[in-house]
């Protein structure tokens, strides 16, 4: 790699860290102005202009960073459940894991569903959604490793990622006192989800 195309991704990582670095739970995206990124990224305004268009296409940029985050965290969570593991507890437990070393890309995902612009609204669901598909694939997997008849894998996801999602709120709003009974609780909703879903394919709740 040339040692201009290296100092031109530096400089657009530098912007990304700088937005991301403005936000808090007081502070959602699209109360950030291109000037305070780039002063917070120790840049001239103009150098914006090299990476982004506007910054909505910054901010689009982030939602895609935390989607694929959220995705490979699930495929980390995967690579620790053997066939006859607790997968919702090492689930669980990876997510706490991911919440607790990205909260700013979490709380994008989560604060800017109700907000912003509708394509920036539409990239968060998009992102979600990609989660959502990839456990709906996993759950056929691992119901077919253990002999059960096809689950409705796609809602039994959508059911668990509504519920991690708001998990992962709640954590970032609550004292870390309470944050072992959300996660406890989360785990058995989690299963309760799984049982129905394997109670409707199967008739029983085995």
């Amino acid at each position: 790699m040339s040692i201009r195309k290296e100092q031109k991704q530096r400089t657009r990582r530098a912007l990304l860290d700088a937005a991301l670095s403005l936000l808090s739970s007081e502070r959602v995206y699209s109360s950030l102005s291109l000037r305070e990124v780039t002063r917070a990224a120790e840049l001239a305004p103009t150098s914006f202009y090299r990476h982004f268009d506007d910054m909505n296409e910054l901010g689009l940029a982030l939602v895609e960073e935390a989607g694929l985050t959220l995705r490979q965290l699930f495929r980390k969570a995967r690579k620790r459940i053997d066939k006859d593991n607790d997968a919702i507890g090492v689930s669980v437990d990876t997510f706490v894991e991911y919440l607790l070393d990205h909260q700013t890309h979490f709380r994008l995902l989560i604060v800017e569903q109700a907000g912003n612009t509708p394509e920036f609204r539409e990239t968060i669901r998009s992102e979600i959604n990609n989660f959502t598909r990839e456990l709906a694939t996993y759950l056929a997997e691992r119901a077919e490793s253990k002999n059960r008849p096809p689950l409705d894998t796609l809602n039994i996801a959508k059911a668990m990622t509504t519920l991690t999602m708001n998990l992962g709120a709640e954590l970032l709003d609550t004292h870390p006192k309470e944050h072992k009974d959300l996660i406890k609780q989360s785990k058995q909703q989690l299963a309760l989800i799984m049982l129905g879903g394997i109670f409707q394919a199967t008739g029983t709740e085995k």
